[in-house]
């Protein structure tokens, strides 16, 4: 009887904490909402209920992190361009922050999200010759660029993506280059973000 009850305890002390809503502590799925506290850009696991209550409260803390992705296969940026945005890898994400009226650049690193300095004049003639970024919502959604595959692939997507990217990249990397592991991950992580997209074929002004 004694060793039933040893096993048993094993098997309760082993399996994994449930995830629960920041607000309202209710237990969570493995796929679940996000909120995002656009001040501190905090991400805040919710419920769907909880979610639902910041869905058009802009002027609340927190709002909700919307979840149709966006493909571009017709994005139009250019070597030159990209160079001008100076961000020091071919991968990066690009979203409006409102509490500081600027567009903000961060990019992946073995560190976290690193911020990378923007040129305004750059990103403008970005948007000018993609009018669809206008539409991003502030906040909670981003332009994510990956140049290391051929085709480049840009996506307009919930930035809670981006960050699951950041921590994908800071869990992994292993020695100067990141190792094997790491970019099958992240080459996985774009396979599955691709599967999920809507494609969207809007026409480029290169004005």
């Amino acid at each position: 009887m004694n060793s039933a009850f040893s096993e048993l305890r094993k098997f309760v002390q082993k399996r994994a904490p449930i995830e629960r809503c920041e607000l309202c502590s209710a237990a969570l799925l493995a796929e679940h909402q996000h909120l995002m506290e656009p001040k501190t850009r905090q991400l805040v696991c919710a419920c769907d209920p909880c979610a639902i209550l910041f869905s058009d409260q802009q002027s609340s803390r927190y709002k909700r992190v919307p979840r149709q992705i966006r493909s571009l296969p017709n994005f139009h940026l250019t070597d030159d361009q990209w160079d001008q945005l100076m961000i020091p890898i071919s991968m990066a994400f690009f979203f409006h922050s409102s509490p500081e009226a600027k567009i903000v650049s961060l990019y992946p690193s073995p560190a976290g999200a690193t911020e990378s300095l923007l040129k305004l004049e750059a990103w403008q003639g970005i948007v000018r010759a993609n009018p669809l970024l206008s539409t991003m919502e502030a906040d909670v959604e981003a332009l994510l660029v990956y140049r290391i595959c051929e085709p480049h692939e840009y996506y307009i997507l919930p930035i809670d993506e981006c960050y699951k990217l950041v921590g994908l990249i800071r869990a992994k990397w292993r020695g100067l280059s990141g190792g094997a592991e790491v970019w099958k991950d992240v080459q996985a992580f774009f396979e599955s973000v691709k599967r999920r997209a809507t494609i969207v074929l809007e026409e480029q002004s290169h004005a």
